[in-house]
């Protein structure tokens, strides 16, 4: 009795990577072009402290006016750079819609000139908007 081995007909698997690694590209194409990103998260601003700091709710009627140690001022996520008070007016009517009266939270380092923020104060005077606060880091009390 001779046994005879079966000639299996069966093929090895393959697994065709080419089109995962194109699905793969194409996700990753969209990602970065899909993504925006944001100058203000960039800059590093030590907020001062205050012990009686409450949170509050970002509303759309709210712009951050951020000002770095070395004086540069960013509306929105407009640059202003190291200008005027003409410049920071003008970029402030620039990006904020007019008829509006939004709050302007001033965001500014706390190794920043006294007198960068006074000249951002009287730019947001000059350009019509009243209603200003400052940001600052909460610190629980002692």
């Amino acid at each position: 009795m001779k046994f005879h081995k079966a000639e299996s007909s069966r093929e090895e698997p393959f697994l065709n990577l080419v089109p995962l690694i194109d699905v793969v590209l194409v996700i990753l194409i969209f990602l970065s072009v899909t993504t925006t990103f944001s100058q203000t998260a960039q800059l590093k601003i030590d907020l001062p402290e205050a012990d009686a700091a409450a949170p509050v709710d970002a509303a759309p009627k709210e712009w951050v006016v951020a000002i770095t140690a070395d004086g540069a001022v960013f509306v929105g996520e407009r640059a202003v750079g190291l200008g005027s008070v003409e410049d920071i007016e003008s970029a402030l009517r620039a990006v904020i819609p007019s008829g509006s009266q939004p709050t302007i939270i001033i965001e500014a380092d706390a190794k920043t000139p006294h007198q960068r923020v006074i000249d951002v104060m009287r730019a947001a005077q000059r350009a019509g908007f009243d209603r200003l606060t400052f940001s600052v880091e909460r610190v629980e009390s002692r």
